[in-house]
């Protein structure tokens, strides 16, 4: 069997920018998407280059099981010494923002005041132990802002959780969050493949916490220009040019430590000029606007290392 790229996945809208690239490039690929399946533990694994794609925000398109499925046939490839781009450690840090934040922690990287909670009553009560004015829940394991709410009290908080508008979290774990306000309604998105540096995002806040950069994602009529849209409306996402943060360095180190190839980490500066990082994405994607503008291809770099791999491997 000639070694290929196997893209490990769950969501098939999120794997076409990627498989146009390949095929652009001429390179052989297979999809493995793993809502189901199975792994016969006795067999070896076909030689090639296996990509994981899986998102914590698997169980909003019913796929509830796809990490822990991926989780064992990572540790199978793993095991067998095969080339994987964001192994079992990438996969660990996509479901568990609390592992994310320790593990940003350990590399001096500044994240919001969090506490976790498992149980309402214990949300209450990690809301009072958070002690702020304002604050924000959101899911441990979640994707696209999913359970993000803010709240300027506590007795707020306690309504919401006693009414019908609830989220429950995938995992029974709910982190309350010191709340980052941002003047410039924005946050800004670091890209690294390869485990480099290779562009940062600007995403406007303003409309909320759906932050997806995918085209699947987009809201409403923000890169839409037909319709009568303002022509002065700004884009959702820009990629900024000549971008420079002390972060950076700092990212790169913590995502080698975590055997992270590819991923998007977002951060928010506040009024005091302090810069928080929030979420690490190991599922990362790339806005097809703000890559046109800015003439950088998140998608074409990224199957050019695959490519890279590939080669490597075949030696």
């Amino acid at each position: 069997m000639l070694p290929k790229i196997y893209v490990i996945h769950e969501n098939n809208d999120w794997t076409q920018h990627l498989q146009r690239r390949l095929e652009e490039l001429e390179l052989p690929y297979a999809l493995w998407h793993l809502d189901a399946g199975h792994i016969d533990l006795s067999s070896t694994p076909p030689p090639g280059v296996f990509y994981n794609r899986i998102s914590a925000s698997s169980h909003t398109r019913d796929h509830r099981y796809a990490p822990e499925f991926a989780q064992g046939l990572l540790a199978w490839l793993e095991h067998h010494n095969r080339t994987v781009v964001n192994g079992s450690r990438a996969l660990s840090l996509e479901i568990s923002k609390i592992s994310q934040y320790l593990s940003l922690n350990q590399h001096d990287i500044q994240t919001p005041k969090t506490v976790a909670a498992s149980g309402k009553c214990q949300i209450i009560e990690a809301a009072k132990l958070l002690d702020m004015p304002s604050f924000i829940t959101k899911h441990n394991r979640a994707g696209k802002g999913q359970g993000v709410k803010l709240f300027h009290s506590v007795h707020a908080l306690e309504e919401y959780l006693d009414g019908s508008d609830y989220e429950h979290p995938v995992d029974g774990i709910t982190l309350v969050q010191q709340y980052v306000d941002s003047p410039s309604q924005h946050i800004t998105r670091h890209e690294f493949i390869d485990g480099e540096f290779f562009y940062a995002v600007k995403v406007d806040t303003s409309e909320g916490f759906e932050l997806c950069p995918a085209d699947a994602c987009s809201i409403g009529d923000a890169f839409c220009p037909a319709d009568g849209a303002d022509s002065n409306t700004k884009p959702k996402f820009e990629i900024l040019t000549d971008y420079q943060s002390d972060d950076i360095a700092r990212y790169k180190s913590f995502l080698s430590a975590n055997k992270v190839q590819v991923a998007g980490i977002e951060s928010i500066q506040d009024a005091s000029g302090n810069m928080y990082t929030y979420d690490v994405n190991t599922n990362t994607n790339y806005n097809a606007d703000a890559e046109t503008a800015a003439e950088k291809y998140g998608m074409l770099a990224l199957a050019r290392y695959l490519g890279r791999l590939l080669l490597q491997d075949e030696e």
